[in-house]
């Protein structure tokens, strides 16, 4: 239903409600007030506003809100992305947290039996942050002219496809990484998601050009952009927020949790174009055999600690020098544990330990015993 229609219903119900009460009143007066002599002639109307006044009042404040600017913004495109079947969902976590807090309630919520109260979409904010994942975005052209035809003052941002910058013929080719889209004074960011080697999702960072207008929005203020990032492939379910169809990951916290170490970097593909010049590099079926084994061990231990709950990361196994811990009695904090894969494939997994400003992993020389401790590093998992 429209929110033409819902005023109108409104105001229809106001003066139906009007109507009935003076009504009540003049009955009041002509048949009832020479009876009821005790009661004073004010009572009954304060009666009967007691009666209807709190509920009139009670809806016309539950529609407080959906009138907003964000509410309207987010409502709009959600309208063209459903018109042109543009699978967009939301990831923005301000709204992501408070749906989390209350999941159980909006899972069970249909659209007919939606809350007329904005709880979600109303809470003021810059942006909206939603996700697409580009494969499945089939029109993109006509959906950016649909856009601004709506009243959208778009922004796109492209730069290079860095899937393809190890070939030289195909280096250079630009892909979309992100939409702005502005409606007064709300903007929706579009996230786009692309799929890498590895089955996940990837989107790049958002690097203000030279023809792009850094008034435009406040830039500093977005949630996604900052660096490229690297996230697991959501399963989307569908559910109803402020009256409103929207697709979000379906387990919200997961996500959300994934954020903060979301970073990815890049591989330095020139230097490493370079480095196999200098050095050849090693094509023949034992080496390639081992590269293949070798990956498939180390997603398998990923997959298996992240089921654990445990974060997972590469380590160089070089920190800067070593501290020699004479007095340290303790075994776990050298603890290793060394998995062999298939024909001879050996995967090492060491623990470390969280300090204040730096993690730090233990070692223990084999032959003396003695305990060694990497010093004093800043660690950045990604």
């Amino acid at each position: 239903m429209s929110r033409i229609s819902k005023n109108v219903i409104l105001v229809l119900l106001t003066l139906t409600s009007s109507a009935f009460l003076l009504f009540q009143l003049y009955y009041y007066k002509h048949y009832l007030s020479a009876k009821v002599t005790f009661f004073p002639s004010f009572s009954l109307l304060n009666i009967i506003l007691a009666i209807y006044l709190p509920n009139i009042l009670s809806f016309c404040k539950s529609r407080i809100g959906f009138d907003g600017t964000q509410w309207r913004a987010v409502k709009k495109f959600i309208m063209l992305t459903s018109s042109q079947n543009v699978p967009v969902f939301l990831i923005d976590p301000l709204i992501l947290e408070l749906i989390n807090k209350n999941f159980e309630q909006v899972k069970n919520t249909s659209h007919a039996s939606s809350t007329s109260e904005c709880k979600f979409f109303c809470v003021p904010r810059d942006f909206t942050t939603f996700a697409l994942q580009y494969q499945l975005w089939k029109n993109e052209e006509g959906w950016f002219r649909l856009a601004e035809n709506m009243g959208f003052q778009c922004l796109k941002v492209e730069s290079k496809d860095p899937r393809l910058d190890w070939i030289d013929s195909l280096s250079g080719t630009e892909i979309p990484l992100h939409y702005i889209c502005k409606l007064t004074s709300h903007a929706i960011h579009l996230v786009v998601f692309h799929e890498r080697s590895g089955n996940y999702l990837w989107h790049g960072h958002l690097r203000l050009n030279g023809h792009i207008d850094r008034k435009f929005v406040p830039f500093r203020k977005l949630q996604f952009g900052r660096y490229p990032g690297a996230f697991d492939r959501p399963e989307l379910q569908q559910i109803t927020v402020d009256g409103l169809d929207v697709l979000i990951p379906k387990d919200p916290m997961h996500f959300l949790e994934e954020i903060p170490h979301s970073r990815f970097i890049e591989c330095r593909y020139k230097e490493a174009r370079a480095f196999f010049q200098h050095y050849l590099d090693d094509n023949t079926v034992e080496a390639m055999t081992f590269q293949k084994r070798a990956k498939e061990l180390l997603q398998l231990a990923a997959k298996t600690l992240k089921k654990l709950g445990v974060r997972f990361w590469l380590s160089s196994g070089t920190c800067l020098g070593k501290i020699l811990l004479v007095s340290n009695k303790n075994v776990e904090d050298s603890l290793e544990l060394s998995f062999q894969g298939k024909d001879d494939v050996k995967l090492d997994i060491f623990f470390f330990y969280e300090e204040t400003d730096h993690m730090w992993n233990g070692g223990t020389q084999a032959k003396t015993g003695k305990k060694f401790k990497p010093g004093k590093c800043q660690l950045h998992p990604s």
